[in-house]
């Protein structure tokens, strides 16, 4: 049915297709059987077919068809050695033959729909890909092949996306999690990945996800955000913004502190923007999400471990190599265990400037956070002495929330102080204050400074030549409110 091409075309490609034998009358009925339904459609059905929205059972019918059909005709080894346009141009020309030999009835807009879904699958993450493209959506989850949702604007919607089955669904986070070399099966159902944006990707399969394979995408954005987007977006008043450059800039410790969600690796992208490029910046993660433009940066990854339960290489070997590696600063994506310990002697130890992120839902919380990760990694401390370990190393928190209407706040900007008796001692610098909400349940409020005029890190700030910047901020952040 598909004649072997030339072993290399007009325009230097390789030929992607097995030579085949014609198929039989039989199977040709058939196939046109399996295909007919959707052609005798009335006209508004199978425009439906053709939207993103919404397609009929007759559309999936087809597209299985004449996938298994492109399947039986493509030589994928040879696809492998293309590059992705040629490669995709190979498919479009040998389905666009598979339909015209089995008098497929489409319109071009039908057409140019089934061609793109099945390059999408062979060549990329099929019905994922429109969803990846667009730049408004912060999450996909994927529950099975039937049902996937995403969020939007702080807000999560049902989609109209579904998988061919899931089997479809499975081989398609294998193809994501193979990328960075882990894989997902039935001997090792959890994994966490990520795509090649620095997005974050954790699978579950079965047996452990009973309804089918659940596939959870946290995105980001393909134009980085940065600290003055941020203040345009209203996340922070712009002299909130400013003492968070300054923050960066004068080398404070500084821990990220937020709930699920709530911009946190954001967040600490656009704070490392302002670490000057001559220093030596080594980073650490579960999964490769930070990019820092930085000339000078050493990326580290965790690594779970193999089918015998070896060669795991975990969040606190990281840490603790790097300290070998000569850095600057140590940036942890996410400080979630016993590697708490290994950052604040960091911090404690001439490593000014480091950062990390942790899940709390206060400033407050964060800190006993810190210490519970250190007490539950096995370390006999004294509760004093581990507090004291804290405020050594600590010098601000940034709280970062999501609000109920799905927006996202920067509510606390901290200065750890010291202690006093057992009690860590704290001041907010800068609080987001609720004043109510519109008509539309947006939430209305404003950042507010606490009147703090002489941080502790003053003197920091004096030595880095930031002194005046800091002073400014600060007074121009003073609000007067009305008697």
């Amino acid at each position: 049915m598909f004649g072997k091409r030339k072993s290399v075309d007009e325009t230097g490609a390789a030929s992607v297709r097995k030579a085949q034998a014609a198929p039989t009358p039989a199977s040709e009925r058939q196939f046109s059987a399996s295909v007919q339904t959707e052609s005798h459609q009335p006209p508004a059905s199978r425009v439906a077919i053709a939207t993103e929205q919404k397609k009929s059972e007759d559309y999936y019918v087809t597209k299985g068809a004449i996938f298994g059909a492109l399947i039986e005709a493509i030589d994928l080894a040879q696809l492998a050695k293309l590059d992705p346009d040629n490669a995709r141009e190979e498919i479009r020309d040998i389905v666009n033959e598979i339909i015209s030999i089995k008098n497929v009835v489409m319109s071009i807009s039908e057409q140019e729909e089934l061609l793109d879904d099945i390059c999408n699958d062979v060549l990329g993450y099929g019905p994922l890909e429109p969803l990846l493209a667009r730049d408004d959506i912060d999450d996909i989850m994927v529950n099975g092949a039937l049902k996937t949702y995403i969020e939007v604007g702080g807000k999560i919607q049902l989609t109209a996306i579904r998988f061919r089955d899931n089997s479809q669904l499975m081989n398609i986070c294998q193809r994501i999690v193979s990328q960075v070399g882990r894989r997902v099966d039935d001997s090792s159902p959890i994994c966490d990945a990520r795509l090649a944006d620095g997005s974050r990707v954790n699978v579950i399969a079965p047996p452990l996800a009973i309804d089918g394979p659940a596939l959870t995408i946290r995105k980001f954005k393909k134009d980085k955000l940065t600290l003055d987007q941020l203040i345009r977006y209203g996340s922070i008043s712009r002299e909130g913004g400013e003492v968070l450059k300054i923050i960066s800039r004068v080398r404070c410790n500084v821990l990220i502190s937020g709930g699920t969600g709530s911009g946190k690796t954001t967040l600490l992208n656009c704070l490392a923007n302002y670490i000057e490029g001559d220093e030596r910046v080594v980073t650490c993660e579960d999964a490769a999400e930070l990019q820092l433009q930085q000339p000078h940066v050493v990326r580290l990854e965790t690594r779970p471990p193999n089918l015998e339960g070896q060669g795991a290489v975990t969040m606190r070997d990281l840490v603790k190599n790097c300290l070998r590696m000569r850095p600057e600063r140590i940036i942890v994506g996410e400080v979630r265990g016993p590697e708490a310990f290994d950052l604040l002697q960091a911090m404690n130890t001439g490593h000014d400037g480091s950062m990390g992120t942790l899940h709390a839902n206060s400033p407050r919380e964060a800190m006993g956070r810190l210490e519970s990760m250190i007490t539950m990694g096995g370390f006999s401390l004294p509760a004093q002495t581990i507090r004291n370990m804290i405020v050594a190393s600590i010098d601000i928190i940034v709280q970062a929330a999501r609000l109920r209407d799905g927006s996202r706040r920067i509510t606390h900007i901290t200065e750890v102080l010291g202690m006093e008796g057992d009690v860590v001692t704290m001041q907010d610098l800068f609080v987001y204050e609720i004043q109510g909400e519109d008509a539309n349940g947006k939430i209305i409020g404003r950042h507010k400074s606490t009147g703090i005029g002489r941080p502790q890190f003053w003197e920091r700030a004096r030595y880095y030549g930031e002194e005046e910047h800091l002073a400014a901020a600060l007074d121009a952040a003073v609000v007067v409110d009305p008697e």
